[in-house]
Parts: structure tokens; sequence; C-alpha cells
């Protein structure tokens, strides 16, 4: 059946690269294949998957496959939820984008003062990063409270808030903890009733050490010494506004639908979301920073890096193409690879 469906699919895209889309993901995902740790792929055009599929193993140990409905560690992919939720609280009244974090969280020093929730959402804040203010003797993950206490006992800052651009793990922290403040709820309830439940988006969470498990959780890996060796938790993983979700591409099919239209977030606040804030710097790749989202071009995409996890999601708005890839392992880097396998599939 799914192959039909593709077959369909690439009939509706021109039979011009038919062969190569057909093709092109199976060899450029050929890092995953086999018994090692893996990645699920998927490909959307108009809402529709052109490909679905999973490579290689979500658990070493068990040997178990990986699956379209794998859970993956989203790792920074989660900040465009965090972004998003700020969003619907702005747009509920509860808070403005132009609050100092201050405002909210006031053990933060007199020198974040200006520092407000609009500069956290594009990383032009200035906060120094919460993995430079951890004690050399730290044996156990920080969790947000932490991050607030290092950040509340430090009155340094890169730069003044606004002058510049700077990836901030910690202003994603920060906000996650406004939420909290302005909602009365916990991050992890908030996000689950008022973006996962409302679109049945089942199989996602904000992980935290609860009773709650990951459904079909994949665990993170590091080729180490010449063996894949697990890695799933750093002492950073606890932290949950900068990096906490696990999700399937299946529900990220969801999420990806509900960014064209307004069944979560007004268009203008979409609008806000999408557009340029910031030049990135001090990255890779020529971008520029939404709130949640790196900006290239015609693309609107982000990655997400943890202890064992590499994942990427890119969307093409204007062709209503968009092309996931969630991989449990260390290594390779999947922006690249993706941005390969979207190629067959754009119009010319």
């Amino acid at each position: 059946m799914r192959l039909v469906l593709v077959a369909a699919s690439l009939l509706m895209l021109g039979t011009a690269h038919a062969g190569d889309a057909v093709q092109n993901p199976d060899r450029l995902m050929q890092p995953y294949r086999g018994d090692v740790p893996g990645a699920a792929l998927l490909v959307l055009k108009d809402g529709k998957p052109l490909l679905r599929k999973g490579y290689g193993l979500a658990n070493l140990e068990e040997r178990a496959k990986v699956t379209p409905d794998t859970d993956f560690r989203l790792a920074s992919v989660s900040k465009q939820f965090t972004a998003a939720a700020i969003l619907l609280l702005a747009q509920d009244g509860k808070l403005k984008l132009d609050d100092s974090i201050r405002h909210w969280l006031p053990s933060l020093p007199a020198s974040t003062g200006k520092v407000t929730l609009r500069q956290l959402l594009s990383h032009t804040g200035g906060l120094i990063d919460y993995e430079d203010l951890m004690p050399p003797e730290q044996t156990a993950q920080l969790n947000d409270q932490d991050v607030l206490r290092l950040l509340s006992a430090t009155s340094r800052s890169y730069f003044a808030p606004g002058t510049a651009y700077r990836y901030s793990n910690s202003g994603y922290v920060l906000l996650g903890l406004v939420v909290e403040k302005a909602s009365g709820k916990t991050l992890q309830d908030f996000l689950a009733q008022r973006i996962f439940e409302p679109l049945h988006m089942d199989h996602t969470l904000l992980y935290v050490h609860d009773s709650k498990t990951v459904p079909n959780r994949a665990y993170g890996y590091s080729w180490t010494k010449g063996r894949w060796l697990r890695t799933d938790q750093s002492l950073t993983s606890a932290t949950r506004g900068d990096g906490g979700i696990y999700s399937n591409i299946d529900d990220l099919a969801k999420w990806d639908a509900a960014l064209y239209d307004d069944r979560l977030l007004s268009d203008a606040s979409r609008k806000t979301a999408f557009s340029p804030h910031a030049k990135v710097t001090g990255e890779p790749y020529e971008a520029s920073y939404g709130y949640g989202w790196r900006i290239t071009g015609d693309t609107l995409w982000h990655s997400g890096e943890s202890i064992g996890f590499r994942n990427v999601i890119v969307r093409w708005p204007r062709q209503h193409l968009t092309v996931i890839l969630l991989s449990n392992r260390n290594d390779p880097e999947p922006y690249q690879t993706v941005l390969k396998i979207a190629q067959p599939f754009l119009a010319h």
C-alpha cells in the first residue's frame, strides 16, 4: 500500500525525477541501515507522506527496529514547541513578548532587566550558556531550577540585549519556566493540553522523570573506540524548554499540518514565528532566526543535537513540502542529507 501511495504521489510531481525520488533516499540513508543505530525519514508533499520509513535499530541491546512509530529525543527541535507555547500565551493575553524575563523570574540579577521574552525567542538576549556555568564537579543532571539558580548567581552576559545573536539553550530553559508562571501549569502539561492533545500527537511528550514512559523509545548511541556505545543521557538531558520533547515522524506530520492554518497559532503569531528577527552567526549554515525556526531562503528549519541524537526538520512552505529525519546516533549530521533527499520532490 505504501508503494502505491509513493508511486501515485510521484506521478503527481511529474515523472522527470521519479526514479531519483525512489532511489536516492535509500542510497542517502545507507549509513543508517542494518544492525546499527538508525533513523526515521518522512517526506510530506501537500500533507501526504511520499516516503515514510524506518532504518536500522532503535535499541541495539534488544535489536528493536526503527519504525515510523519510534519516538526520538528531539533535542533542539523542541524549541519550536516552547516558542509556540509562549505565542499561545501571548494570544491568550497572559503575557507580552516585550515583557522583561525578570518580570516573570525575579530571582534573575538586575542586569537582565532589559532582556525581553522576544529576545530570548530569537537568541538575542545575551545570557550566559548554562553549560558554561556548570561546576566542574557536577555529577547529577541539571534541571530547569538548577539553570535558573546558576543564571541568578551571575551578572555576566555575552553582550547587551538585542545587540547580537548567540544561540542560547539558557534562554529557552527560562522561556519554559515563564510558560509555567504565566499558565499556572507545568510545562509538560501545558504542551500536552494546548498542542499535543488538540493535534492528536498521541505519542509525543515532554520527558521528565516521572511515571510517564516514552512509547517505542529510541535510545541514543555514539561511535566510540570502534563500537557503538549507548549515550542516551548527559548532565544536560533533564532540562526541558530547550530540548526535552520526544516524538515520532507521524506526530510531527500533524504538527507540520497545523503550521499551515490557525487551529493553534493565529496568522499573526505564525507570521511572527516565521519572520527573520536576527542574523545567525557562529553557526555553519547561513540563516536568520525566527522564533524556534531558522530561515534560509525559502526554507524554515531546525536541527536538534543531543548526546546520541541528531535530527532535523526542513519545511518549504511555498511548495508545501517537508522532510523530517530523526536519528539515534551522534553521526552523521542530517541537514545536508535532508536537502539532497528533498531535491527530486521540489518543483523546478
